[in-house]
């Protein structure tokens, strides 16, 4: 898409966040990205991104990769559809959807370590809404939706 039109970026923004809010619940699977055997972080958010056509079908990414193909479109404040990003070292070692300015969803508890649906089970490690900031304050907002304005 190019040149696109802020209204229909808002639909696509608002189905982005819907169907992420239906993965609510899935578990976390160490390199997922299926919404019937689980996600990882970036799984999670490569799958509603190709979902609504902001990332092509084939593409697979890490966190720190998917902050790389987003970065020229850094946001100061957050807001719904943003994607967070955060670094230990400056990397990007976890990311997750805004859903609104406060509130973020992303597969989240687990690690290397979860590739069963026991594990994920063990560790509680699933696809969560939590405050932006429980991670912590080392994050960048960048959000994807302003690609399709190119």
């Amino acid at each position: 898409m190019s040149s696109t039109e802020p209204t229909k970026i808002e639909n696509l923004r608002k189905k982005a966040i819907k169907y992420l809010w239906h993965l609510l619940g899935a578990p976390y699977l160490w390199a997922g990205d299926s919404p019937l055997e689980g996600f990882d972080c970036s799984g999670l958010q490569i799958e509603v991104l190709q979902a609504v056509g902001i990332l092509p079908h084939n593409f697979d990414s890490t966190a720190h990769d998917l902050y790389l193909k987003f970065i020229d479109y850094k946001v100061e404040k957050p807001y719904a559809g943003c994607l967070v990003f955060w670094f230990r070292d400056g990397r990007a070692i976890h990311v997750e959807m805004l859903i609104d300015d406060s509130l973020v969803i992303g597969a989240s508890g687990g690690g290397s370590s979860v590739k069963t649906l026991r594990d994920a089970i063990r560790q509680n490690a699933f696809v969560k809404m939590r405050p932006l900031k429980y991670r912590g304050e080392n994050f960048k907002i960048i959000d994807p939706f302003l690609s399709l304005m190119k």
